[in-house]
Formats: structure tokens, sequence, C-alpha cells
């Protein structure tokens, strides 16, 4: 089963610095039937104008991945850890115990883009940590590469959360087919973060949501050159006090 949810069915909360996108009940939007899907807990769709951001704030039991689609954005957290995290590189937080951190455009000129997503833990209380790692447009294209993988999985080329979740991202070129393979009690979430595929022969857009159950393989066709995101997430997971 595969539902789509368009462009326009997400929230967008606008401001004179921050326009962003609520996939799920966030800050002062809420939805009793926007709440998660799995695991994953928040995913946001950011744009932060030049030299504006989110000054020092905590966080406490949450993996929280980042990734920067256009622009630059500024990280600093209360452990230490100080970065710009450019076009195509992925940040992932555990939060853990608590950490406080900020975020901020690192230009004064141009915008940046980014989506933002948290995944619930399998335990609370962990030691907070920061990763970062940049993938080229080459790495990605054509393919559906991994960029976040569960810590007990964990290869050389991914960085890891505590929660049995995967992220991939993609450049798929027009015309080009790929497919995923989705494991028994698995689900997807699928967005397309800019140009236009067909997943199983079912249209999704920029901006759109493929949101995928009972489905044993994803077969994703490009229409015109596609950017994409997908996170593949057990239907039942538990947190560990």
């Amino acid at each position: 089963m595969i539902q789509v949810i368009k462009s326009n069915e997400h929230h967008k909360s606008e401001t004179d610095w921050l326009s962003t996108y609520y996939h799920f009940s966030f800050a002062d939007y809420f939805d009793p039937n926007k709440m998660n899907y799995g695991p994953l807990r928040v995913f946001n769709d950011d744009t932060i104008q030049p030299s504006t951001g989110f000054d020092f704030h905590q966080h406490q039991d949450m993996e929280i991945i980042t990734y920067v689609t256009d622009g630059q954005l500024e990280h600093q957290d209360s452990r230490g850890n100080k970065g710009v995290i450019n076009p195509g590189e992925i940040q992932v937080m555990t939060a853990g115990s608590g950490i406080m951190h900020s975020e901020f455009n690192h230009s004064k000129e141009k915008p940046v883009k980014l989506l933002q997503m948290w995944v619930v833990p399998d335990k609370k209380g962990l030691e907070p940590s920061w990763q970062q790692k940049k993938y080229s447009k080459e790495q990605r294209t054509n393919k559906l590469l991994q960029v976040v993988s569960p810590l007990a999985s964990k290869t050389n080329d991914t960085l890891t959360i505590h929660q049995n979740t995967s992220f991939y991202v993609s450049n798929l070129l027009p015309g080009v087919e790929v497919s995923y393979e989705i494991k028994p009690e698995r689900k997807a979430y699928v967005f397309v973060i800019d140009g236009q595929v067909k997943i199983n022969d079912i249209d999704i857009k920029t901006r759109d949501v493929a949101k995928v159950e009972k489905e044993n393989r994803l077969v994703i066709k490009s229409n015109q050159q596609t950017e994409l995101l997908l996170v593949d997430l057990p239907e039942k997971y538990a947190v560990k006090n």
C-alpha cells in the first residue's frame, strides 16, 4: 500500500526569517493524526534566511538527522562541537541525556535549505554525540545511497543512529529506474526533494511523500532529474529506559 501525501497537505509555518513545512505535529502545530510514522517523529522542510537561525536550545532523547540541500548551516553545541554543513552533507546528533545546540545560516547573502528529521532512539539517557559526513552528488547519482544506518549494522560509509532505521539519498537522472526491497515488518517514507518520479507506477512530485506499507519492493523511475530521500523504518519499535 502506498499513500501519497501531496505537497500542499504539509502544514506550512512562515515567519520573517523561517519558512518551514511540518510533516508531523511540531512546535505550535498539533494534529493528533500526524504525530509520527513509526519511530520517525519529526520531518521538517526548512528554509532559513541569511544570518538568522535557531539560538541555543535543548534536546533530549532524540536522534536528530540534518540534511542540507542548498546553502550552509552552522552548528554549535554544548559539547564543544562546531561545524558548517554544506549541500550533500549529513549531520547526526544524539541528544541522549541532554544537549544544547544552535543552528544558523552561515551565509549573509543566501538562504539555506535543509531537512531535519527526528527519530525516537531505542534507549533513553544515551551519551550525547555528534557526527557529520559529506557525500558527493556523484555518489548518490542513479542509486539509493545509504547515509545513515542503525548502530548495530554500521558500515564505514554511513553515520549511525540508535534505532533500527536507515536513511538513503538519491539523485536520479531522467528516465533512470532503481528498485528497493522492503523486508517484512518494515515500511518506508519517501520524500521527493525536487523533481518527479513514479513509485510502483504512482506519480510523486516535488515535496510529495509516499508512505509505504506492506510492499515487498519499490520500483522508482524518474520522469526528470530528481533528488529524493528514503527512510526505511520498523513497523514496531520499543524504547528502553
